[in-house]
C-alpha cells in the first residue's frame, strides 16, 4: 500500500480569529488561540496530529526500524572519550550499551608530568576510576532528562551539575561532595545553564532568567548558606541583552558577559574578592561587539581584545589589564574578508580562530611578535576547534576535527614541534570506509549574482554528482552568523548508501564568508537567505545533479523559517520538506515583547512592533502569513516539542493547519515532553532522526 492509498482523514481545527493590528495593517489569524498550551482543546488537537502523523507514516515502521538498526550498527555503543588533563586526574565520559545517557567518570594521574592521556577500552577496568555522574541514574523515573552545567572545583574535591527534566532549560543545580559520593545540601531551582565554582571552591557563580527566558542576572552563592542569602553579582535590564559568567583560565578574573545580537560588553571582577563592583573592559557601545581574553606577557597582566569598533571582520588589541580603556597595541589587524572568530590564551601562547575561504581555521599566537601559525590539515572540506582545554599552562592544544568524510577526530597538537598526534578517530562499525565517499564544494550563482557556496557529500559507487540525475537532500540554515561546517553524521550514512547526495546551501545569513556574509542576510535583507537557497536548489536541477521531484530540503529552528518561506517561494522545486522546530511565524513572535526572546531577537530580524518598514517586510516573507492558496506544495512534515522556549509548538502548529487548508499534504509531529533539541537520550534521539529519514525516503521514492 502506497502512502496516499486509504489516506486517514487529517484534523480540522477550529476556526477561531483574532484580529491584530499594527500599522494600520489588520490581520485576521484564525489559529492563534493554539498558544493556550495548557487548553484541554489545544492539547486533544495536538494528539489527534501526532495520531494522525501515526497513521500516516504506519507504513514506514519497517523502514525506521531499518534505519534506527543502522545508526545503532554503525555505532560504538560502549565507548570512552578522549580523558582531558584537569588538576590531578584525567576526566573523561563512558557510553555502555543499553544506556540512554552518559557516564561521567576520572582517573588520577600516573604523574605530574603526565600528559599523555591513557588509552582506555571499552569493558576494561580503568585504574583507579571514579564515577562522578551517572546521568542514567539521575534520569531515573523521567521521561525527559537533561544535564546543563556541570562544573568539578579546581581541587577536585566537588561536582556542580544542573537538571532539566522538563526541557524548559531550566536548572536545578546540586553540589555533590567527591570524596564521599553525597549531596549537599545546596539546592539551586531555576537556573540557567554555564554556572561554575570559584577558583577557591567556596562559592557558586550562577545565572537566572527572566520571564522572556533571557539570562539576566548573576549570583554568587556561597557553599553552605541558604539560598536566599545569594549575593546578586550583576544584573542587566535592557531585555536586548543576555548575560554569562565564567572565571578565566589563568583563575585570575570572573568575566561577565554581556551581549545582543550587535553589541556586547564584558566586566571584571577580581577572583580573589568576588563581591567586589565588577569593572567594564570596555564600555557599551551600540554596534561594538569584543570578547578579552586574559594573559601574563612579559609578567604583566594584559588582556587580548577581540573587536569590530572599526573592523567589520574584526581586529586583534593587547591592553593593560589594570588599564583597559587606555592604550591598544594592534596584534592581528582587520583584514577584509578573513573573519577573526576568537582568541583564547594559556600561559605561554594563544590559539586564535579565523574564517578563510569559507572553512573555520585555528592558529597558535605568539605572545612575543604576535605572529600567527596556522594548523594546517590535508582535506579540501574540513571542520576544526579547540576541545577540553582546561589546564593554564600546558605543553599540548587539544582539538576536534572532522569532515563529512572523516569521523570525528581528537588531536593533541606538541607546541614544542608541531606534531598533530592522533589520540582517537569516532569508531564507525559496519566497515566503514572514508575513500567510498566523496567531499566537494560548488558554487551557485544567486538572484543578485553572488556566488554562493554549496557542499556536497557522496557515495562514489552511485557515480559523481551531475553525472546523473540523482536523489539530493539539501540542508540550510542561513541566520545569526552561524555557519554549518562540514561534519560527519553517523546516521546520514543511511542516506547515502542508499544513493542520496547530501548538500548543504551555505546561504547569506550565516557566518561562513565572513561578517557581509551575515549582514546581507538579517533584517531588511533577510529575504536573500531565502533566494540563495531557492538558487542552490535551481543550480542543482539546471546542473544535472537532480530533478525537483527527487530533491528534498530540509532545516530547523531559523532553518525552519527559511523552509516555510522557500516552500512559498518555489514550491515546484522540491518534492518535500522537514521543517525542526521550525520559526514560521515569525511576526506574530517578533511583535510580541513578552514571548521569549522576542527583543532579542530585533537585532537579527528587525523590530516590527514600533518600525513600519520592519513589519511590512517581515510581513512579505513570514511563512504562516504567506500560506498560498495557488500552490501545489510539496509534502511537509514539521517536528516540535511541547515545552519550547525558543520557538514555540504553536508555530508550527498554526503553519500546518493553515497549510492544510489550501490542501497541502503537511504533517505534524509534537514531542509532548520535550524542548528545542528534541527528545532526550541517545537511542530516542536515534528513533527520532530515523523517523525523520524514513519519511525523506519516503518522498524521495526510496522507501522500499
Amino acid at each position: 500500500m502506497t502512502d496516499t492509498d486509504a489516506r486517514p482523514v487529517p484534523p480540522v481545527a477550529d476556526r477561531r480569529p483574532v484580529a491584530r493590528t499594527h500599522h494600520g495593517d489588520t490581520f485576521h489569524d484564525p489559529y492563534e488561540w493554539f498558544r493556550a498550551k495548557d487548553d484541554a482543546d489545544v492539547t486533544s488537537h495536538l494528539e489527534a496530529e501526532n495520531a494522525y502523523t501515526r497513521e500516516r507514516t504506519a507504513h514506514l515502521a519497517g523502514l525506521r526500524e531499518t534505519i534506527f538498526t543502522e545508526i545503532k550498527g554503525r555505532t560504538l555503543e560502549t565507548d570512552l572519550s578522549v580523558p582531558t588533563r584537569r588538576g590531578d586526574w584525567w576526566y573523561y565520559g563512558r557510553t555502555v550499551a543499553g544506556a540512554q545517557y552518559g557516564i561521567q567518570c576520572r582517573a588520577p594521574l600516573a604523574s605530574p608530568e603526565d600528559w599523555t592521556p591513557p588509552e582506555l577500552v571499552p569493558d576494561e577496568p580503568v585504574p583507579g576510576e571514579q564515577v562522578l555522574l551517572d546521568a542514567n541514574v539521575e534520569a531515573e523515573g523521567q521521561e525527559f532528562f537533561s544535564l546543563g552545567s556541570y562544573n568539578v572545583s579546581d581541587d577536585g574535591t566537588l561536582l556542580l551539575y544542573g537538571v532539566d527534566v522538563a526541557g524548559d532549560e531550566r536548572y536545578t543545580l546540586r553540589v555533590r561532595d567527591l570524596r564521599t559520593g553525597e549531596n549537599l545540601p545546596d539546592v539551586i531551582p531555576g537556573t540557567f545553564s554555564g554556572a561554575s565554582f570559584s577558583p577557591d571552591a567556596r562559592f557558586i557563580v550562577y545565572t537566572t532568567v527572566d520571564d522572556a527566558w533571557r539570562p539576566d542576572t548573576v549570583w554568587l552563592h556561597e557553599l553552605g548558606t541558604p539560598v536566599t542569602d545569594d549575593t546578586k553579582l550583576f544584573h542587566e535590564p535592557d531585555e536586548r541583552y543576555w548575560v554569562g559568567a565564567g572565571f578565566t583560565r589563568s583563575d585570575k578574573y570572573l568575566v561577565i558577559e554581556v551581549g545582543s545580537s550587535i553589541t556586547s560588553e564584558e566586566l571584571l571582577v577580581d577572583a580573589a574578592d568576588l563581591r567586589q563592583p565588577p569593572r567594564p573592559v570596555w564600555p557599551r557601545r551600540e554596534g561594538v561587539e569584543y570578547s578579552a581574553s586574559h594573559a601574563v606577557v612579559d609578567g604583566e597582566d594584559v588582556l587580548y581584545v577581540l573587536h569590530n569598533d572599526g573592523a567589520l571582520d574584526f581586529e586583534l588589541v593587547k591592553v593593560s589589564a589594570a588599564d583597559p580603556q587606555g592604550a591598544r597595541e594592534v596584534v592581528i589587524p582587520h583584514r577584509g574578508g578573513e573573519r577573526l572568530l576568537g582568541v583564547d590564551t594559556f600561559r605561554d601562547w594563544g590559539v586564535v580562530g579565523y574564517r578563510s575561504g569559507g572553512l573555520e581555521r585555528l592558529g597558535l599566537l605568539s605572545y612575543e611578535d604576535g605572529s600567527v601559525t596556522e594548523i594546517t590539515f590535508d582535506e579540501p572540506l574540513y571542520t576544526v576547534g579547540e576541545s577540553s582545554n582546561s589546564e593554564w599552562a600546558p605543553p599540548l592544544l587539544r582539538l576536534g576535527y572532522g569532515s563529512f568524510v572523516t569521523p570525528g577526530t581528537v588531536f593533541d597538537y606538541e607546541i614544542a614541534t608541531g606534531e598533530l598526534l592522533l589520540r582517537k578517530r569516532q569508531p564507525v562499525l559496519g566497515g566503514y570506509d572514508p575513500e567510498d565517499y566523496g567531499q566537494a564544494r560548488v558554487w551557485a550563482t544567486a538572484d543578485d549574482g553572488t556566488q554562493v557556496p554549496v557542499s556536497l557529500v557522496w557515495k562514489r559507487s552511485f557515480g559523481e554528482p551531475g553525472d546523473a540525475p540523482r536523489p539530493v537532500h539539501l540542508y540550510g540554515y542561513g541566520s545569526y552568523e552561524h555557519s554549518i561546517d562540514p561534519g560527519f553524521s553517523v546516521a546520514r550514512l543511511s542516506m547515502l548508501d542508499r544513493g542520496v547526495v547530501f548538500a548543504v546551501a551555505h546561504v547569506r545569513g550565516g557566518g561562513e564568508m565572513g561578517r557581509q556574509w551575515y549582514e546581507d542576510g538579517k533584517i531588511l535583507a533577510k529575504r536573500n537567505s531565502f533566494t540563495d537557497f531557492v538558487a542552490v536548489a535551481r543550480h542543482l536541477v539546471t546542473a544535472g545533479y537532480t530533478t525537483p521531484d527527487r530533491l528534498v530540503a530540509e532545516g530547523g529552528s531559523a532553518g525552519g523559517l527559511l523552509m516555510g518561506a522557500v516552500a512559498n517561494l518555489a514550491p515546484e522545486l522540491f518534492a518535500g520538506v522537514l521543517a525542526s522546530v521550525p520559526f514560521v511565524d515569525a511576526l506574530t513572535t517578533i511583535l510580541d515583547p513578552s514571548l521569549p526572546l522576542t527583543v532579542i531577537e530585533w537585532d537579527e530580524w528587525g523590530d516590527p512592533l514600533h518600525d513600519a518598514e520592519v513589519y511590512a517586510y517581515m510581513k512579505s516573507y513570514t511563512p504562516y502569513e504567506n500560506v498560498r492558496s495557488d500552490a501545489a506544495y510539496p509534502r511537509i512534515l514539521a517536528v516540535t516539542s511541547l515545552n519550547d522556549t525558543r520557538v514555540m509548538y504553536v508555530e508550527p502548529a498554526k503553519w500546518v493547519a493553515r497549510l492544510r487548508e489550501v490542501g497541502a499534504d503537511a504533517l505534524l509531529k509534537c514531542e509532548m515532553v520535550a524542548g528545542h533539541g528534541g527528545v532526550s537520550g541517545r537511542y530516542n534521539s536515534w528513533h527520532e532522526r530515523a523517523f525523520e529519514l524514513a519519511w525523506l525516503l519516503d518522498v524521495l521514492g526510496l522507501a522500499d
